[in-house]
């Protein structure tokens, strides 16, 4: 966890929502079915003459750190644990100095069951996009003239309540009272904001969705609707090879 999400909200409703000015180019479409090396908007907050400015920006799903070689060796960074985000050398400079925010509608997990996994939707009742925290890098190639590839993480946690009996991860959903806190520029000691924000959870729901949600292919917006999983027809387990 989170290897998969949705963003229904256009950019401009996005930087209304949050505060921000958009800088995306409009160019993101709603995506029901996000996936890691998707671009992706962000929120940050950046030092601008006696104050800051708050931005929505394009970046690719999956962190790059600064010091890597080459930008696709190693597995792709999709979350990095809050647990040692500051101590992690892939995650530490970014913790300290480039944290921001990724909106989603929710994200999906999967409960295991007797006979198949049952897709969830993490969402707010209230229909608002939820605050993934979660942190940026920059990495140059080595053609100094090229465009620096900006890159993120999610932040996950231990997951808590019902969300736990889905998945044991969650992401660090930030309430609003605590987003300025992430995104304060001036701010490099973030330790004390890596506990789960029980304010933000009372927002939420798990909702069983359609197992179209598994295949990437599926991207619309039926993806997000409610469904009865007893309503669904049984599908027969197959024997585990060389069972005793």
């Amino acid at each position: 966890m989170c290897g998969r999400y949705a963003l229904h909200r256009d950019p401009a409703a996005l930087a209304g929502e949050f505060d921000a000015a958009d800088r995306t180019g409009d160019v993101f479409d709603p995506d029901y079915n996000i996936t890691p090396t998707a671009t992706v908007p962000i929120v940050v907050e950046r030092a601008a003459g006696s104050g800051a400015e708050r931005t929505l920006r394009p970046v690719r799903w999956g962190l790059v750190p600064t010091w890597a070689e080459d930008a696709s060796s190693g597995p792709q960074m999709v979350n990095a644990r809050a647990e040692s985000l500051t101590a992690k050398p892939a995650y530490a400079e970014a913790a300290a100095h480039r944290r921001c925010l990724m909106p989603a509608t929710g994200w999906y997990e999967w409960k295991p069951g007797e006979r198949v996994k049952q897709p969830y939707l993490c969402t707010r009742r209230d229909g608002r996009s939820l605050a993934m925290a979660a942190v940026f890098s920059a990495w140059w190639p080595p053609d100094s003239a090229a465009e620096p590839l900006v890159t993120c993480a999610v932040v996950t946690t231990e997951a808590v309540g019902e969300l736990a009996e889905v998945h044991h991860r969650m992401p660090l959903v930030l309430g609003e009272h605590r987003r300025q806190e992430w995104l304060d520029p001036q701010r490099t000691d973030v330790t004390g904001l890596l506990s789960v924000d029980a304010a933000s959870l009372d927002a939420m729901e798990l909702r069983p969705v359609s197992e179209q949600v598994n295949s990437p292919r599926n991207n619309h917006s039926g993806l997000l609707e409610r469904v009865d999983p007893a309503a669904r027809p049984a599908v027969a387990v197959q024997p585990a090879l060389f069972e005793s």
